[in-house]
């Protein structure tokens, strides 16, 4: 049986967007299986309230690297589309004079329509096992966020509080308040890094500042890195006006300072580069290129960093 909604829990029914296949029944799951473990689900009946909506939400900014809209809402009317053997295993019982006949998209009316939403009891019985729900839990984080996988699991050895510092750290552009003392525990640093990598290239909106590049895919791969300007060893600083969003090739050149910025955000090139400037992906052909800036100003690469970059590293 395990098998079976192993298999079930790889192949789920998932809507396409324009950023690949929507990624919200994933979460939810995922959103069960912790509340479960976490003894906040005790009987097999999961209620729309605060614990599971706060849990989804966090596990959706924890594994979704795309731009696709939170909403609980959707897979918790949806999942009642997959199943196994032809049955299905999610099931939502409404409120006596209440139907539930199409996705409610509005959490409190659906809390009001919905008494609670019910799982196979096959399945609850193999969640309420330790090792089966390790074992499904794994089977979706390695099918649909594969690279996030690390990432996540930090994040939830290292607990909020340590998640909401960084955050918060990272969104209001200040560098981290802990100075050049800190010492980080891997799991620290991980998600230190998953942070920056996201909240960069969500600024960059997940393209390459130099190129262009956009690629979204149904496996939330990551195909644009957030690149310290300042590194993170000097500087101790994760903001996002110390990083810019570029593509791995880029961020290469950049690191090794081949290419740098002007104060008027254009791009330079090192005259040490030897080429053939005639193929398309040839690094001249960037030079005095202005680089594509973040919609918000107070997202900007700092110019007193980028200074920094021009005068340490590249190698005019």
């Amino acid at each position: 049986m395990l098998q079976k909604y192993a298999k079930a829990f790889s192949h789920l029914k998932r809507g396409s967007t324009p950023y690949g296949a929507a990624p919200h029944k994933p979460i939810l799951l995922l959103t069960l299986i912790e509340l479960i473990e976490k003894g906040i689900v005790t009987d097999n009946r999961i209620l729309v309230d605060a614990q599971l909506v706060g849990t989804f939400k966090e596990n959706w900014q924890l594994l979704v690297t795309t731009a696709n809209i939170e909403d609980l809402t959707q897979p918790f009317y949806y999942l009642q589309n997959d199943g196994v053997d032809g049955k299905s295993f999610w099931l939502l019982h409404p409120k006596p004079g209440y139907q539930i006949n199409q996705p409610i998209k509005s959490l409190s009316k659906l809390a009001e329509a919905c008494a609670f939403g019910a799982l196979a009891n096959e399945l609850w019985l193999l969640l309420l096992d330790a090792q089966s729900r390790e074992f499904l839990r794994q089977v979706l984080l390695d099918t649909y966020f594969p690279e996030q996988v690390v990432f996540f699991r930090a994040a939830k050895q290292v607990g909020k509080e340590y998640l909401q510092l960084q955050t918060q750290s990272i969104l209001n552009d200040a560098a981290p308040k802990y100075g050049k003392r800190r010492v980080y525990t891997t799991e620290e640093i991980i998600v230190r890094d998953g942070l920056f990598q996201r909240w960069v290239t969500n600024a960059y909106d997940y393209q390459c500042s130099f190129t262009g590049m956009k690629l979204s895919n149904s496996f939330n791969y990551n195909f644009v890195d957030a690149c310290h300007i300042i590194p993170f060893a000097l500087s101790f600083n994760d903001s996002r006006t110390n990083g810019i969003a570029l593509c791995p090739n880029m961020h290469r050149a950049f690191d090794r300072g081949l290419l740098s910025i002007d104060e008027n955000y254009r791009i330079l090139v090192s005259q040490h580069v030897t080429e053939d400037t005639t193929h398309p992906y040839a690094l001249n052909a960037l030079k005095g290129k202005r680089i594509i800036l973040p919609q918000q100003q107070n997202h900007y690469p700092a110019q007193e960093a980028l200074a920094w970059h021009r005068g340490e590293v590249f190698k005019g």
